[in-house]
């Protein structure tokens, strides 16, 4: 049976690179196997979503996006709640590509990206659910939780810790910290926080060590809640991340894994939620953990071997599936025979 492939892409994305680059995924896709097609995102809301959720309705064995991690996003919305979902591929032409980070894809190179593809290595990878929605990579909420968003890539790299200075004092006006209670596997925080994020990889706005000891597919957040507001001791940790992720025992936050979270401001407060960069709605919010639910492709020999957690689960169920298989086949075998 020929694999089919849907590739959709937005075409804005990393200055139109994917507009000059279209032909040559399409012929590594064809080279590897798929009947390909394409969709050329739409400004309208939900076009990318609703087309995802079209094409694997459709029956198609794997969707590529192609465009940031807001791209990545909407693919993800229209399959997630799937029974059956076709398989994850990524080719990150976006601003920050934190996902593409983590999953060690090339960035600005779609063709490059899409050979990662063609090379057939894929992880389960977990999806967060907040409320009705899914996202693949960071949820947080708070006053200060623009900051790591807000930096562009190149200043960030132009700059370093000034960069984050700079934005973080524009922001001063708006900085101050709200009354949250936030409820997680081991326990429970009532008190002021300026953000909390919820991390299901290592690179979140492009900073790498922000949850140092994340395990891709491991069935847990890394949940990182900031006490402070002040923007003195916010660059200070902003620092201590960007030099070997030494944030995580600082005391001025809470740092640890857990399987699911509630969120909740206290005294009538709007506490804004981010999904993945972009606005989500706002707390009461419950996120749980979903574990392995997309097969994503990824340049498995690049990441660390303790930063995959063990597919076993995926293994198990392809096993069970083949047992089920020969099972059948026997029985047909036998029915045939005594006939």
């Amino acid at each position: 049976m020929v694999k089919r492939a849907r590739l959709l892409y937005n075409p804005v994305s990393g200055h139109e690179i994917m507009e000059r680059n279209v032909a040559g995924v399409l012929a590594v896709l064809e080279d590897a196997g798929y009947e390909s097609s394409t969709f050329r995102t739409r400004p309208e809301e939900g076009s990318t979503q609703a087309e995802a959720k079209r094409a694997a309705l459709a029956g198609f064995d794997l969707l590529v996006a192609a465009g940031g991690d807001g791209t990545i996003n909407e693919v993800v919305n229209g399959i997630a709640g799937l029974k059956h979902r076709p398989m994850l591929g990524i080719i990150p032409v976006g601003t920050t590509n934190d996902y593409a980070r983590a999953l060690k894809i090339p960035r600005e190179d779609p063709v490059g990206a899409a050979k990662i593809i063609a090379k057939g290595q894929h992880i389960g990878v977990d999806i967060g659910k907040a409320n009705d929605q899914y996202f693949v990579n960071i949820a947080g909420g708070g006053n200060m939780m623009d900051l790591t968003y807000e930096v562009q890539s190149d200043v960030k790299s132009a700059l370093g810790y000034l960069a984050y200075l700079l934005k973080g004092a524009e922001m001063l006006p708006r900085m101050r910290p709200i009354q949250m209670h936030l409820a997680y596997d081991e326990g429970t925080y009532d008190g002021e926080a300026s953000m909390f994020f919820l991390s299901l990889t290592n690179s979140v706005g492009g900073l790498e060590q922000i949850a140092p000891d994340a395990v891709l597919g491991d069935g847990q957040f890394t949940l990182i809640i900031v006490k402070t507001a002040n923007l003195v001791e916010i660059v200070q940790l902003l620092t201590m991340v960007l030099t070997g992720g030494r944030h995580v025992n600082d005391d001025r936050i809470i740092y640890t894994q857990t399987k699911r979270l509630d969120v909740a401001a206290k005294h009538g407060e709007q506490l804004k939620v981010n999904l993945d960069g972009e606005y989500g709605g706002d707390a009461p919010m419950h996120f749980v953990n979903l574990k392995q639910h997309i097969q994503a492709f990824a340049n498995v020999a690049a990441i660390p071997d303790d930063a995959i957690a063990d597919q076993d689960e995926v293994v198990k169920g392809k096993l069970i599936a083949s047992v089920h298989a020969l099972h059948d086949a026997h029985r047909n075998d036998s029915e045939d025979t005594a006939h």
